[in-house]
């Protein structure tokens, strides 16, 4: 679990250039699956062996310039809520501007690492302009060039000596978090769960300065809730914005182990609902999507089936996941959609013994083995699961890198066929044996 660092400026400075580059390593790396939608504001970076999340505040801003200052005041309210560091990118082409103060006098009020960087110095002329930075009145400022790199490790460097070392409270007790868009019912589900008479056994601090975790024991089961009162506590903030909420989201989704993905029905499954979904499964969470109101659905164009149908397309190739029809209001089902977290979560601890794996998926590799590759023939001799929090599979091989995705996502669908893994994202290695 790492801290989150927040890229704040105004357009223009070169933020999402500095935020590819930190986030591309990672991505060549974890971005194999196909057809994902890619919410190109949030990634996940390390840095000297320290890995943190990534949110680059920019690119949400539309309009005139009066509704521009408003937008940064707003995501740089929202950064200094929900991050551990701030980059603050100014650029040296055009000086120190007005809109550059008024950020700057809302960062010298937090007591939050804040770290200035001056974009775009790339030559000796614009390393002595840099010095005007200093008005800024946020101290000492880093000097670099998004576009070749130089200079970004002195600021990282500095970044992660800042980041809050996060001890991670081992807990036995599984920790869901309720997600999803403002107004689908996440407070209504969770008065649901908790019932009006409060089954809240402690209040335990949470492993983040802001998570609290709210101890139930109900229904014959105990559970931590990843508190997401952080999601309410800012009104100011104008949570019709899909990147706010999608922030907002981040964190609870990082300290959790299952993610409870709420939606309104009438709305469907929709962008924002999507990279939801979409950031849970690439922090390896459990996932159980809950589709909230269907009591209030035409039953005659929507169908439970056709509907589910709907979903699963939408999140493949990832669709092995649970999907339960409930109303909060009416209490349906909100017991089955319990039962089924605490389902997921076993899933996701999940440990395979290898000779049973091994048993299992030879002789379907032997039937199918991975297709030829320039005349070369991939021997698959044995495979593992890896000792992580959630599931890994190594498989080992003569030609590891000859083998591609649709034959690994054939071996996933295999492991899912033959072992419960319901709800939760398969990682697949192919290893030099």
């Amino acid at each position: 679990m790492g801290a989150i660092v927040a890229i704040v400026g105004r357009p223009n400075v070169g933020k999402s250039t500095f935020f590819n580059r930190l986030i591309q390593r990672r991505e060549a790396i974890v971005d194999s699956v196909s057809g994902v939608t890619r919410d190109r504001h949030y990634g996940k970076s390390d840095w000297n062996g320290k890995e943190f999340s990534l949110i680059d505040t920019g690119g949400y801003v539309v309009g005139s310039d009066d509704i521009f200052e408003q937008e940064i005041d707003k995501q740089v309210e929202l950064a200094i809520d929900e991050a551990d560091a701030i980059i603050f990118m100014v650029d040296v082409e055009s000086g120190v501007t007005g809109m550059d103060e008024d950020v700057a006098k809302l960062l010298r009020r937090v007591n939050k690492p804040v770290f200035l960087a001056v974009n775009k110095v790339d030559n000796a002329q614009r390393h002595a302009d840099a010095v005007e930075f200093y008005a800024l009145g946020l101290g000492d400022y880093y000097a670099l060039s998004s576009i070749n790199g130089s200079g970004t490790g002195e600021l990282l460097d500095a970044v992660v000596k800042e980041l809050p070392e996060l001890e991670e409270v081992e807990s036995e007790l599984p920790r869901f978090a309720v997600v999803g868009r403002p107004n689908a019912g996440k407070s209504s589900f969770i008065n649901a769960l908790i019932g009006e008479d409060r089954y809240i056994v402690t209040d335990i601090a949470g492993t983040t300065r802001d998570s609290i975790d709210t101890k139930y024991n109900r229904f014959g089961f105990e559970f931590n809730l990843v508190d997401t009162a952080g999601i309410r506590r800012k009104s100011k903030v104008k949570e019709d914005l899909e990147f706010y909420s999608v922030m907002r989201s981040v964190r609870a989704i990082e300290h959790a182990d299952v993610c409870i993905l709420l939606l309104d029905a009438s709305r469907g499954f929709d962008g924002q609902v999507q990279n939801i979904f979409w950031l849970a499964q690439r922090n390896n969470k459990g996932i159980v999507i809950l589709v909230n109101k269907w009591d209030l659905v035409e039953k005659e164009t929507n169908s439970v089936r056709d509907y589910t149908a709907k979903i699963k397309e939408a999140i493949a190739p990832f669709d092995d996941v649970p999907i339960i029809f409930i109303s909060v209001l009416n209490k349906q089902r909100i017991f089955k959609a319990i039962e089924t977290a605490v389902d997921v979560y076993k899933n996701r601890s999940k440990k395979i013994a290898t000779r049973k794996l091994n048993d299992i998926m030879l002789p379907i590799i032997e039937h199918t083995p991975p297709p030829a590759y320039k005349g070369k023939f991939v021997k698959i001799k044995f495979c593992t699961q890896l000792p992580t929090p959630y599931p890994q599979f190594a498989f080992f091989c003569n030609l590891p890198q000859y083998v591609r995705d649709p034959y690994k996502r054939f071996l996933e669908n295999k492991l899912r066929d033959n072992f419960d893994f319901s709800g939760v994202p398969i990682t697949i290695f192919m290893r030099k044996k």
